[in-house]
């Protein structure tokens, strides 16, 4: 079982009409001090550690999320990594993601960054129609991604993620074909497509709820979904997740920790973290918590114990996701002490007539069918 770091970075330049994400805007003056006390945090999970004492806990995989990390300077993220590796036993070689916006990153930046031991970008570049990032309120326009996947290129970068995002209001499935294309063009690693979501407490909600916009279009949006499987998988890219697309060999191996329900820490202003049996959130507002690690004082906010039956269903449910891997029969018997089957026959029995599951003795998958009615297909496994 593996584990995963995930740092978050709550902030941003401007505000997407579409986020509900812990980001805050204008607070640049505490970059600094925030960096600081997230260093603190890091560091206090290797407290008490000498030498002939506890060995440190292992972790596997780095996250740098937000928020725009690419607002911080390159020694500051590498400040955090080093943080990492003091605090935990990682890998040499570990996969380190940090997220990135078109238009705040150069080459000589991205230099600085790999050199700092980032080795996977993840570009948030959304749509190459200019009108629809008008929208969504990105500043970014698609020129500015094409040169920042240049210029990671030209320092060295050779796994890069772009996110996609379709069904938006009023978005037509040509657009959203050249969208894909465009992307296809610069030639990433990495393609996440994700379907909008609306969600309460943003412009965007704002804007649907008096009229101003329609809501997305769910059966156009699943038409762009299947217009972009075609597309990636005559590009040579795997759907290995039901969101995302890779070439070979390039699968994220954060996400996967997720999406397998495995653990991960969570360290920063609102970010949260599991232990796969409990599951916690830290203080959301920087300076709040700032001021708590200044303090010596706690930053969890909450936590959540996770009983064992809602444990299985979760990991059948993000296993799920997993086209091509879904859920492993013999990890999750040694995971839970019995075979799926144990737990779950009927729900795999009602989803093999209903044509939603694929089942053999080594795994658990969605069928074709299930794929586009995957939510269907997990409600099996709530009960």
């Amino acid at each position: 079982m593996n584990t995963g770091i995930y740092l978050h970075i709550p902030f941003c330049r401007a505000r997407c009409s579409y986020c509900d994400f812990n980001t805050y805007v204008g607070l640049d003056a505490l970059f600094e001090p925030y960096v600081r006390a997230l260093r603190q945090e890091i560091l206090a999970q290797g407290a008490g550690r000498v030498e002939g004492g506890p060995m440190r806990a292992p972790a596997h995989t780095i996250f740098v999320g937000g928020g725009t990390p690419s607002l911080l300077r390159p020694d500051q993220i590498g400040s955090l990594i080093r943080a990492c590796r003091e605090a935990f036993n990682l890998p040499e070689r570990c996969e380190i993601t940090t997220e990135c916006n078109p238009g705040t990153v150069s080459v000589d930046y991205l230099r600085a960054l790999r050199a700092e031991g980032v080795n996977r970008l993840s570009f948030g570049a959304q749509s190459a129609n200019p009108d629809e990032l008008r929208l969504l309120g990105r500043e970014h326009g698609w020129d500015e991604v094409h040169t920042a996947i240049a210029a990671a290129r030209a320092a060295g970068f050779d796994n890069i993620n772009l996110d996609l995002i379709f069904g938006l209001p009023n978005q037509s499935l040509q657009s959203w074909q050249r969208t894909v294309e465009a992307a296809l063009a610069l030639d990433p690693d990495h393609l996440s497509l994700y379907a909008l979501t609306i969600e309460v407490g943003t412009p965007m909600h704002d804007w649907t709820r008096r009229g101003e916009l329609p809501l997305p279009d769910p059966d156009l949006a699943a038409d762009m979904y299947e217009f972009a499987e075609r597309a990636l998988g005559q590009a040579g890219f795997e759907h290995y997740e039901i969101s995302n697309w890779c070439k070979p060999g390039r699968a994220c191996a954060h996400n996967l920790i997720y999406w397998r329900n495995e653990p991960y820490h969570g360290f920063g202003a609102g970010a949260h973290g599991s232990t796969i049996r409990r599951r916690y959130w830290k203080v959301k507002r920087p300076a709040d918590y700032i001021a708590r690690i200044a303090q010596s004082m706690p930053v969890e906010l909450g936590s959540e114990d996770v009983d064992e039956p809602t444990s299985r269903g979760e990991t059948m449910m993000l296993g799920l996701r997993l086209l091509r891997e879904g859920v492993d029969q013999a990890r999750f018997a040694e995971r839970y002490g019995a075979p799926v089957a144990h737990f779950y026959a009927r729900a795999l029995e009602q989803g093999v007539a209903q044509g939603l599951l694929e089942v053999t003795d080594e795994r658990i998958r969605l069928t074709e069918r299930g794929q586009f009615v995957s939510n269907q297909a997990m409600r099996l496994f709530l009960a």
